[in-house]
């Protein structure tokens, strides 16, 4: 039943990528041309897209610890599924646009008896997203979500909570974007009341695509509960296998805890290879 499921959202997510005519959009609204462009044509163009997407990285990699000898134990699949559906055309003030998103992560023990599922978050969640133009360029966005996350057990095993996100991002140029995101959690499962102290509070990072749109690589850390440095840490490295296509090759890194709902308070320090299907333009996180 697992695979079906996932079978389906995979084509759904891929039936929803944008199209290359559609990335050239937001390259225009990127560009440092002395052209001055109307926003609200610009708006338009954005209204005409398609309704449904890719939000957050959709990814699939193997891998292993690097704190420890591999095994079976510690080597395993991680992958992501990610979209949204956007409710509303940008009608609301400052040109905003309602949407809901869905994203699951998948924690994948394949190299052990019977390729047993080690966890699965489910996060849906409903926000408002609000384009920031400065003389008809797009330099920024704005994000508010209400957010769920839990990895549907029960018992001791049981993992939830609840976030309401604020999130910014800066479009540097067409190449570089930075990001941040706070939130405000409402924590509701018993087995997790000290997750901020592992999952964190806020992260911030920044995305890098190259000229030639081949590389994408990009670094997210996120700060653990405490005046202290403790951050967990993503990078991912990306290059594209085809021109047109918004297929990577992916190097990915994860050091910290958190990385999944039932082990969140465990340290896990992986490196994976793999495939990453993400947006024309820069992702969301």
């Amino acid at each position: 039943m697992y695979m079906r499921f996932f079978r389906i959202i995979i084509v759904l997510v891929l039936a929803g990528v944008a199209s290359p005519s559609q990335a050239q959009i937001v390259t225009k609204m990127l560009g440092k041309e002395q052209q001055q462009f109307n926003v609200d044509s610009l708006i338009h163009d954005f209204d005409n897209r398609p309704f449904f997407g890719i939000f957050k990285d959709n990814y699939f990699a193997v891998g292993t610890a690097l704190n420890h000898q591999p095994s079976e134990y510690n080597s395993d699949v991680k992958f992501q599924i990610s979209f949204r559906q956007r409710l509303t055309k940008s009608i609301l003030p400052l040109h905003s646009h309602i949407f809901l998103s869905y994203s699951q992560k998948a924690m994948w023990n394949i190299f052990e008896e019977s390729m047993p599922f080690h966890d699965l978050n489910f996060n849906p969640g409903i926000g408002v997203l609000t384009p920031i133009f400065v003389k008809g360029r797009l330099v920024g966005s704005t994000l508010i979500m209400i957010e769920h996350e839990s990895n549907g057990r029960d018992g001791e095993a049981s993992r939830s909570w609840n976030k309401i996100s604020f999130a910014g991002s800066a479009y540097m140029n067409r190449n570089l974007m930075l990001h941040a995101k706070a939130w405000i959690p409402i924590i509701d499962g018993q087995q997790n009341k000290d997750i901020l102290k592992y999952s964190g509070i806020f992260q911030g990072g920044a995305q890098f695509i190259s000229n030639n749109r081949r590389w994408v690589a990009d670094v997210t850390f996120v700060k653990r509960q405490g005046w202290n440095f403790s951050f967990n840490t993503i990078i991912n490295v990306g290059f594209r296998i085809r021109e047109k296509d918004n297929q990577f090759l992916m190097l990915h890194f994860y050091d910290g805890y958190g990385e999944n709902m039932l082990d969140y308070n465990k340290y896990h320090c992986r490196l994976r290879l793999g495939l990453l299907i993400r947006p024309s333009f820069f992702s969301d996180f």
